[in-house]
């Protein structure tokens, strides 16, 4: 049985899945970009939650990353159009289907990447608070 944390990091992951770029989760980078972009998710640290007692409750803001990451001659746009994408699936469901609190992106800090041979990359890692509470620190 899955754990609330991989439960709730599993859904983020089916989300992003349904967009157009490709998604993955924990991967490298590939050396193929696709044309729609990429976004690759890393699970991030829980964090120290704050807890409660009676009943006892362990609430964590889970930090998750998304790399997001474009090539190409109209690289601007498409980067945009990927931020765009993740802001609107996150903001279509704030949590996930109920299974966590609350979930919010913080803005990307976009860096240009060279690239030998070929065009650059333009990249981002965007940050995303995931708000949840468990009975269990291993639940």
């Amino acid at each position: 049985m899955p754990t609330t944390r991989e439960t709730i990091l599993a859904a983020l992951h089916a989300r992003l899945s349904a967009l157009p770029p490709t998604a993955l989760r924990g991967d490298v980078l590939p050396e193929r970009m696709p044309a729609a972009g990429l976004l690759i998710m890393r699970d991030g640290e829980p964090g120290e939650p704050e807890v409660t007692l009676s009943p006892l409750r362990y609430h964590y803001q889970h930090r998750a990353e998304i790399e997001a990451v474009v090539q190409g001659a109209s690289r601007e746009a498409t980067f945009d159009t990927l931020c765009a994408y993740i802001g609107a699936a996150i903001a279509a469901d704030r949590t996930l289907g109920g299974l966590c609190d609350w979930i919010e992106a913080e803005a990307p800090r976009p860096v240009d990447l060279p690239v030998e041979g070929a065009a650059s990359l333009k990249a981002a890692v965007i940050p995303v608070m995931l708000h949840y509470s468990t009975a269990d620190p291993l639940a």
